[in-house]
């Protein structure tokens, strides 16, 4: 009975001889946390609603009638939601902007949305700039291209002063503010212009040519300033 009950005692009292560290768990490094997820999640979502909002505007612009062209100018640099429109009143760059339900105040260049100041006119006046530049370039003439911001909601606009040089509307109203502006333009002319800012060589940047190769060199003793050019000396100052 002793040798039973000293048996059964030290049974128990076995030291445990496995001390390998605890199996940690496999972690896939390539497969995203929850957080990653969620956030990709997110910028797919908000980006296919922009693509969707896109869509609908680029539809909607194509609607100003037939004596109009339409040119998506996000792929000359500008932001999405950016248009040329060539028409009988002139050339435009048409920046629209989608506020929902919010408020918008405007104070000449100050534009408020929610509180938050924006510079959606600067960015209209932007692309603008960015199309004037590039046509004029490529048409050896002056063309000039009005900046119009058109807002897309149903928020109430407050104007408390209007931004100088820029067309400020209602997105609803934009095809009615465009075709109020006259004939300026011959459907030829307006043909011509389209044709040059859809062609994608009008938006590339003018090859750079170094200062030196702008002027006519003549060799030393050829009576470079009798002929009326530039020689190295007056170059160089």
């Amino acid at each position: 009975m002793t040798d039973l009950l000293r048996s059964n005692d030290t049974s128990g009292l076995q030291p445990n001889l496995d001390r390998s560290p605890p199996a940690l768990p496999v972690v896939d490094a390539t497969r995203p946390s929850p957080l990653e997820w969620f956030r990709s999640r997110r910028e797919t979502r908000e980006n296919r609603r922009a693509e969707a909002a896109h869509a609908k505007v680029a539809e909607r612009m194509n609607a100003l009638g037939h004596e109009w062209r339409i040119l998506d100018l996000q792929a000359a640099g500008a932001n999405r939601m950016s248009f040329l429109a060539v028409g009988p009143g002139g050339v435009f760059a048409v920046t629209v902007k989608d506020h929902g339900r919010a408020r918008v105040s405007f104070a000449g260049d100050v534009v408020q949305v929610e509180g938050r100041r924006l510079k959606y006119v600067q960015e209209a006046r932007r692309n603008a700039k960015l199309a004037a530049n590039a046509l004029s370039r490529i048409a050896k003439v002056s063309v000039p291209v009005t900046p119009v911001l058109a807002f897309a909601g149903s928020g109430v606009i407050a104007v408390y002063g209007m931004p100088k040089g820029v067309v400020v509307t209602s997105y609803g109203e934009l095809g009615r503010v465009l075709n109020a502006r006259g004939r300026r333009m011959a459907q030829t002319t307006v043909h011509k212009l389209f044709t040059l800012a859809a062609d994608p060589a009008t938006w590339m940047n003018a090859p750079y040519v170094p200062l030196a190769e702008r002027y006519k060199w003549y060799p030393e003793g050829t009576g470079s300033a009798d002929k009326g050019a530039a020689g190295p000396e007056q170059a160089a100052g």
